[in-house]
């Protein structure tokens, strides 16, 4: 008989990875924000989460690791293909972002996102006890919610959107409009990163299905759908914490020392992927070296870019430009043994990223357009030593909480650039008052405070 429970996340993975073991599978829990804020709520009401596993053989049973029950979805591989490259990653994910890459839409990637996704209201339907609180997050599972309100009326349903929430002109594009629509507005709340994101919502709600609304909230079927902004954040003291470790401290001076001990460090930070103005960053480097206001050995970039969806079409096209540019920039300023971009086409552990932040003199974090953006949170968090200057787009939504960093329109070369000289030429003085604040603000809007606000509310006790 299968375990219920009070609480049950669903998520398009689980927050697991499998490790190699002798005599079979073993799984660690994943280090990411989102199972560290929600784990002890999973702890405390013997909660479920359900997800994706990874790969594409037969799921596994349901396990336990940390006291989290996990209940695992089985995905096929042309469900991978269809739902999540293509209609997940190649439609949904562009269009979202502002359509910086124009979206994808086929007929078979929606009927394989309908049916993945009634797969995920059914798992959850089977784990969820009487009157349960159930937590779908992100793009992926956008229709479970309605899926799941018309098998379970008794649960509580939230949702939470981790990327931005497009504009009523680029939602019409979709032709899955409706149903999406529709499969949001299954929820009892709809978390958005941004005021502005609720709000498109909510119009939408009247554009497209000539609902009513008061406020953040809309008729449905004699319901109540409440929307909201609940700006997702980082473990603000783990962060802390490894940036204050003395090992941490002792690598990234190795760091600055490998890279030559230069005056000006400079480091991105990123998944490969179209949306993070990697390539405009790299252009913004060049022509300061050009102008002669940067110049190598004195400055140094350090470029990481994490692999993403390399079987996608558009992150394989970026990878190129990326590296194309990379090589034009060390072609024209590198010295023998002295390069002027190091880049980096790999993943990293977290202690070695805390020693990248702790390393780093300017911070540049300049997505085209961006939900959040944890990357700028957790370098502020790591700099104890109020050292550093963050250079942040204003398309990131970290930018509406991180005010004292360098803003910039990611869009416009001259704007980045004078960013990154105002950051890499501010008073000391100034430079840690700015990071002071940040951090301030940062550890009393961490992501404990976004999920018990986030579930405050969806449980009506707010």
């Amino acid at each position: 008989m299968t375990e219920r429970s009070a609480f049950v996340v669903v998520a398009n993975r689980l927050p697991v990875d499998e490790v190699a073991a002798e005599g079979g599978r073993e799984w660690r829990r994943s280090p990411g924000g989102l199972v560290t804020a929600l784990h002890p709520v999973l702890a405390a009401h013997q909660g479920t989460w359900v997800g994706w596993a990874g790969g594409t053989d037969a799921a596994p049973g349901p396990f336990d690791v940390d006291g989290i029950h996990l209940h695992p979805v089985p995905l096929s591989g042309d469900e991978l293909e269809k739902y999540y490259e293509g209609q997940s990653n190649a439609t949904i994910w562009p269009l979202y972002h502002d359509a910086v890459e124009p979206p994808m839409y086929k007929r078979s990637w929606r009927d394989a996102y309908r049916r993945v996704n009634a797969r995920f209201a059914d798992a959850a339907a089977e784990v969820a006890a009487d009157g349960a609180t159930v937590w779908v997050q992100d793009y992926q599972l956008q229709l479970v919610p309605a899926m799941l309100r018309e098998r379970r009326p008794d649960l509580r349903i939230g949702f939470f959107l981790h990327i931005p929430f497009p504009s009523i002109e680029l939602f019409m594009q979709m032709p899955q409009r409706v149903e999406i629509l529709r499969g949001l507005l299954g929820a009892d709340l709809v978390g958005f990163q941004q005021r502005l994101a609720a709000q498109n919502f909510i119009r939408l709600a009247r554009h497209l299905l000539g609902l009513r609304y008061v406020g953040q909230t809309v008729e449905v079927d004699d319901r109540r759908v409440k929307a909201g902004a609940f700006p997702i954040s980082i473990d603000t003291a783990e962060m802390e914490r490894m940036g204050a470790d003395p090992e941490v401290q002792a690598r990234a001076k190795q760091i600055r020392k490998e890279l030559g001990d230069p005056k000006t460090v400079i480091l991105g930070v990123d998944r490969l992927d179209y949306t993070k103005g990697i390539e405009q960053r790299l252009k913004a480097f060049r022509e300061l070296l050009a102008e002669d206001f940067l110049s190598v050995p004195d400055a140094v970039m350090v470029q990481v870019a994490t692999p993403s969806r390399e079987r996608v079409e558009h992150y394989q096209t970026l990878r190129v430009k990326v590296e194309r540019e990379v090589g034009r920039i060390n072609g024209e300023y590198a010295r023998v043994g002295v390069p002027a971009v190091h880049y980096l086409h790999q993943s990293y552990s977290r202690a070695e990223l805390a020693a990248l932040y702790r390393a780093a003199d300017v911070m540049m974090v300049t997505p085209l357009r961006d939900g959040m953006n944890l990357v700028a949170k957790e370098y502020v968090a790591a700099r104890g030593d109020l050292g550093g200057a963050l250079v942040l787009s204003e398309f990131a939504g970290a930018a509406s909480e991180l005010k004292q960093a360098f803003l910039c329109n990611p869009h416009d070369p001259d704007g980045v650039k004078d960013a990154l000289r105002r950051a890499v030429t501010v008073d000391q003085v100034e430079a840690r008052r700015r990071m002071r604040i940040m951090q301030r603000h940062l550890r009393s809007h961490n992501v404990e405070r976004w999920a018990n606000t986030f579930l405050t509310e969806l449980r009506g006790e707010a």
